[in-house]
């Protein structure tokens, strides 16, 4: 009796050491990751000396967490080692394992391509500053990344890649149909970006929507309109559709008509474009080789003068502020020379 109490105590010893053990090896594995990965990072980082950037890595976070996935894993094979787990359990263990690897790994890629990430504003640096094309491309690569991880795991859990293949050779009718638009929509979104009618930022007018482009995606170009709302408009459309780009003038037409009375005397008329042409010509944001200010024709039993000119207050608040300045100037005139305009015409009436 007494040798059969002693053996369950050395059993229970045993047991007790095991996991002991077990637990030592993942504490050491967690305590010594942070260190392992910077080295990793600073033998590929060779030039970099800040340590703050080599912890701010993409790949630190993920080498970081599979150094103490290592140590649960040898800690879990360590414990199969006494308590002979079935062959099921560890092969569940080690396909675990390997998963759990992948999308860590497949996770710190995609971070690491990521629109603020250091790869990406080097990326965008050395081929393009539109950083609707740059964000785009980054996203296909950020996918591509993850389908393989996708198919790496598949592979893992048994499954026959040759015959999800054929599956979807059967489906490919049905997912083709269904996938008209999104394929029309990406490939909007392709020529968009190559083409480049307008890049975010631009104010942009297109159907009936006005607004600044915030962002362009392969799927959709979404706007924010002056009314302060948000319109996705598939790109499939935005490609066949007439888009008005307003931020790609490089000066905007002011147009104004005065209607005076038809009794107005023709000095007075003639003097009134001669002033309206000196206030236009000392006006810094006119251009002086673009002013036009004539006795254009008689409308409706009155004198109709056109007022005419380009400025490079190009923006649209600027702009507005430009029209205005020059509205009241205009006006100041007509009222200082005691011309009468025409009743039940526009006083002024302008087209941008």
């Amino acid at each position: 009796m007494e040798s059969f109490l002693q053996m369950i105590r050395d059993a229970e010893d045993q047991i007790g050491i095991r996991i002991l053990t077990a637990f030592l090896i993942i504490f050491a594995f967690w305590k010594i990751s942070s260190g392992i990965a910077y080295l990793i990072i600073k033998t590929l980082k060779v030039k970099e000396k800040n340590p703050t950037n080599i912890k701010n890595s993409s790949l630190y976070a993920p080498l970081k967490g599979f150094i103490k996935l290592v140590g649960i894993y040898l800690a879990i094979l360590f414990m199969h080692d006494y308590f002979n787990f079935k062959p099921e359990v560890l092969d569940v263990i080690v396909k675990g394992f390997k998963i759990i690897t992948i999308l860590t790994f497949a996770r710190g890629f995609a971070v690491a391509f990521s629109e603020k990430s250091s790869i990406a504003k080097k990326i965008r640096k050395k081929t393009t500053k539109d950083d609707a094309m740059a964000n785009a491309a980054l996203k296909v690569i950020r996918g591509i990344i993850y389908v393989i991880a996708g198919i790496i795991i598949i592979s893992i859990l048994g499954f026959d890649l040759g015959g999800l293949i054929a599956g979807f050779g059967i489906s490919g009718i049905i997912i083709t149909l269904a996938a008209q638009d999104t394929a029309k929509n990406i490939f909007g979104g392709i020529v968009i970006l190559i083409d480049k009618p307008f890049v975010v930022g631009d104010w942009i007018e297109v159907d009936k929507y006005e607004g600044t482009v915030e962002e362009i995606t392969f799927r959709s170009t979404r706007i924010r309109t002056f009314e302060n709302s948000v319109v996705n408009i598939p790109n499939s459309k935005m490609s066949d559709a007439s888009v008005t780009n307003w931020s790609k003038m490089e000066k905007r037409r002011y147009k104004a008509k005065l209607y005076l009375d038809i009794n107005t005397p023709l000095e007075k008329v003639e003097q009134l474009i001669e002033r309206i042409k000196k206030v236009l010509l000392k006006h810094e944001q006119i251009e002086d080789n673009t002013i036009l200010v004539k006795f254009e024709e008689i409308v409706d039993s009155s004198i109709e003068v056109t007022v005419l000119s380009y400025t490079d207050s190009v923006d649209y608040n600027s702009y507005m502020a430009e029209r205005e300045v020059i509205n009241y100037k205009i006006m100041k005139i007509v009222n200082e020379e005691n011309i009468k305009l025409a009743e039940n015409a526009q006083i002024v009436h302008i087209n941008t």
